[in-house]
């Protein structure tokens, strides 16, 4: 077994833009489990727009911020290699937060076996993992929609935003999405399911977008899952039906700094509407239910993804800035083993 293995921490703080000096890649000696720990190789980590989140010191959030020349927080799946816990053996599969490295060490708390004869062992940081319980616990919980309405989903050829149309489609709605360019959205209908996809780089005005939304949902929107914010969230907003949900779930358009303002504010109240903002991790109660009604989608081919894996621990920053500005295609992965 190697003697060291290699870490990236947060070397700085980003001023605006995250960039690659916000980054060190370190090489540190490999840990040995005490009694009770377990020793585990990450194969694949997983790379989230919550991230950018943790990394500003002063952000307002649910969570501390990421500590500086520590190790960037993430989740990841992998294999234990060695064990002095009885709860886990050698070669099991197990989820955990051990971030951007190589290996980890756990008491066992906080680690999940899994159970990769069905479903990839890299799925389960997507549709069946964290992002896929997001979409369901949105959709599910604040969107509520009944069948024969309109549900719209923005980035929705991503992690969450891909599992949110197929959730809603299985709910029998109609499953509008909107994306970034022609692939994304071809994918989001042909592959996906949905009814329509809108493609907002096309519409550079509120005004544009709404417009496109009323021809993807011409009877009214009932159910909003949003991702991004900025000019898809003002166009929907426009479009919602009276007694509409909106599931606010992220806001990446302004993960960078940007201001992000909404001007459509008049149709809450006139729409009736319900907006909630919600952190999947304060609804553990729900994750039984939500995994396993996920796993059997993925495994029986119900529950359709795509993954954007980068290879190697040194290509997470480059991946990392990539997903932030929508490079990835589906859930951005990076594959360590």
């Amino acid at each position: 077994m190697t003697a060291s293995f290699k870490r990236i921490v947060l070397a700085s703080r980003p001023a605006a833009h995250v960039t690659p000096d916000n980054f060190r890649l370190e090489t540190v000696p490999l840990p040995q489990p005490a009694e009770g720990e377990v020793l585990v190789r990450v194969h694949y980590l997983s790379l989230d727009p919550y991230m950018r989140g943790r990394m500003i010191e002063s952000r307002s959030s649910y969570a501390q911020p990421q500590k500086l020349d520590e190790t960037m927080i993430g989740g990841t799946a992998g294999v234990i290699e060695v064990s002095r816990n009885p709860k886990f053996a050698v070669g099991d599969t197990v989820l955990g937060t051990f971030g951007w490295q190589e290996y980890g060490i756990s008491d066992g708390r906080g680690l999940m076996k899994v159970d990769t004869r069905a479903i990839p062992i890299s799925a389960y940081l997507g549709p069946v993992g964290m992002p896929g319980v997001t979409a369901w616990y949105g959709l599910n919980r604040i969107c509520a929609p009944k069948p024969g309405e309109t549900v719209l989903v923005s980035a929705a050829s991503g992690a969450v935003g891909s599992v949110v149309g197929q959730l809603a489609k299985a709910a029998g709605c109609r499953a509008v999405g909107i994306a970034g360019g022609p692939d994304k959205c071809h994918y989001v209908t042909s592959e996906l399911g949905f009814d329509a996809c809108i493609d907002h780089r096309e519409h550079a005005e509120v005004q544009s977008m709404a417009k496109a939304i009323r021809a993807a949902a011409p009877k009214g929107v009932d159910g909003l899952f949003e991702n991004v914010g900025g000019i898809g969230l003002d166009g929907a907003l426009a479009c919602m039906n009276p007694f509409g949900r909106v599931a606010v779930c992220g806001l990446i358009a302004g993960y960078e700094g940007t201001s992000i303002p909404i001007y459509n504010v008049f149709t809450l109240v006139a729409m009736r509407l319900t907006v909630r903002g919600f952190i999947v991790s304060d609804h553990l109660d729900v994750w039984p239910q939500a995994l396993a009604e996920l796993g059997r989608g993925v495994a029986e081919g119900k529950i359709r993804y795509r993954e954007t894996v980068a290879e190697g621990l040194a290509a997470a920053p480059e991946a990392f800035i990539g997903m932030l500005k929508g490079r990835n295609f589906g859930k951005q992965l990076v594959k360590l083993a």
